[in-house]
């Protein structure tokens, strides 16, 4: 059960057993944990420990420590294999989010909080890592769209429950907490049993590495971390402390945006085959700009409820089309560098997103359409970015300029 299995091989296993199926299986638990700790975190924080905006600046600051620290991923897989971090991280995250309500106060939630952040960052490093190995480059925008679709599918049942029976049933945030994270962690723990450790083709570099040719990838990721912690952190903390949603409204509206992921994930996936990478992320951070705009809109000109739930879902929307910047970086990469980087970005990533949470939240007090026309700014610099990027990407052929930058060739 635990012997290594070249990629190669796996195909004569049975289709449940196989490395994509598996794959699904993971997109398929982490948002059931993750995704109903953040349906229910806003109101739990506000209604348990009585959080104001400083209070969640501060909680989501530490939440991305973990991920700021991502890059120590390359110093655990010298020891363990990426496969069965990967599940150990998710079983850590599932068991955190399923004793959150015991711990209603500030302190507490900051403590469990870290520890269910540590399972995700962990988790989604190495994830991020064996989707780019373990696809091939021609089917990984495609599939990447149904992996979203999958995630997507999981977390409208959890919300369709709910939103179905939180009320009807009285239920307590303890009982959501405990559902959802103990079926998270025990689909991990089925995970880590039931499938072989899948050896890919190359090995991975297991060292800290930053290559030169790969700096427009780390830019795009520094900027898409500064601008999702806006999201993240603010934009359903608005719907409950501006427009009073309660916690099955709040979730209805998730339910609206899995409902549309489900069906425009696997249309984007093959978008991005069709127009390429420099096209589909021109087209996301545009959009993002104008969502974010309006946002502050909400505040300025004193626009409703429904535009503030309209803008919601476009986001989410337009947020689906990130796996175009995991294709980017496949199609520019080494194969043995997919771990290492991955790790280096998830860490850039989240450089940001260890201060600006805090730092925004203390904004947020002060005027909270500032913060939105922040995440505007910080989406047009995105857009500027992905200017740069050629239309058909690979090793040699990063950015624009990289035909400037190529030894002429010998006459």
């Amino acid at each position: 059960m635990f012997k290594p299995m070249p990629l190669s091989e796996a195909q004569g296993l049975p289709f449940w057993r196989r490395p994509v199926t598996l794959l699904f299986l993971m997109a398929l638990a982490m948002p059931i944990a993750f995704n109903t700790w953040s349906a229910l975190l806003n109101n739990f924080v506000i209604e348990a420990a009585n959080f104001d905006g400083a209070d969640i600046g501060l909680l989501h600051t530490v939440r991305e420590i973990p991920g700021f620290l991502a890059v120590g991923v390359i110093a655990v897989i010298l020891f363990v294999r990426e496969q069965v971090l990967g599940l150990i991280s998710l079983v850590l995250l599932g068991v955190a989010t399923a004793v959150t309500a015991w711990f209603p106060s500030l302190g507490g939630l900051l403590m469990v909080t870290l520890l269910s952040s540590i399972g995700f960052h962990y988790y989604e490093t190495v994830n991020q890592s064996l989707q780019l190995q373990w696809l091939p480059k021609d089917r990984a925008p495609q599939t990447l769209g149904w992996l979203v679709a999958a995630g997507s599918a999981a977390t409208l049942v959890v919300y369709g429950l709910i939103v179905l029976t939180w009320e009807s049933l009285g239920l307590s945030y303890n009982t959501v907490f405990l559902a959802a994270g103990g079926l998270t962690a025990a689909i991990a723990m089925f995970a880590l049993l039931a499938y072989p450790q899948f050896d890919a083709p190359h090995p991975q570099t297991k060292k800290l590495i930053l290559r030169k040719r790969y700096w427009l990838y780390y830019a795009l990721q520094f900027m898409a971390g500064a601008r999702r912690q806006i999201f993240v952190v603010f934009a359903g903390f608005m719907m409950v402390e501006k427009f009073g949603f309660e916690v099955h409204e709040l979730t209805g509206l998730y339910l609206v945006n899995l409902v549309i992921n489900m069906t425009v994930a696997p249309v984007l996936g093959k978008a991005v085959a069709a127009f390429g990478e420099r096209r589909t992320l021109i087209f996301e951070y545009a959009g993002l700009a104008i969502v974010f705009a309006a946002y502050g809109g909400i505040y300025w000109f004193g626009w409703g409820v429904v535009i503030a739930a309209v803008l919601y879902v476009v986001d989410h929307v337009l947020f689906a089309l990130a796996l175009a910047l995991k294709t980017y970086f496949q199609k520019i990469a080494d194969p043995g560098d997919i771990a290492p980087t991955a790790a280096v970005a998830f860490t850039i990533n989240h450089i940001a997103a260890v201060f600006l949470p805090v730092l925004l939240g203390l904004l947020w007090v002060y005027e909270p359409g500032l913060v939105f026309a922040l995440a505007a700014a910080m989406a047009l610099v995105s857009l500027s970015l992905s200017l740069l990027i050629p239309r058909h990407p690979e090793p040699g052929n990063e950015t624009i300029f990289s035909k400037y930058t190529r030894p002429a060739p010998a006459e």
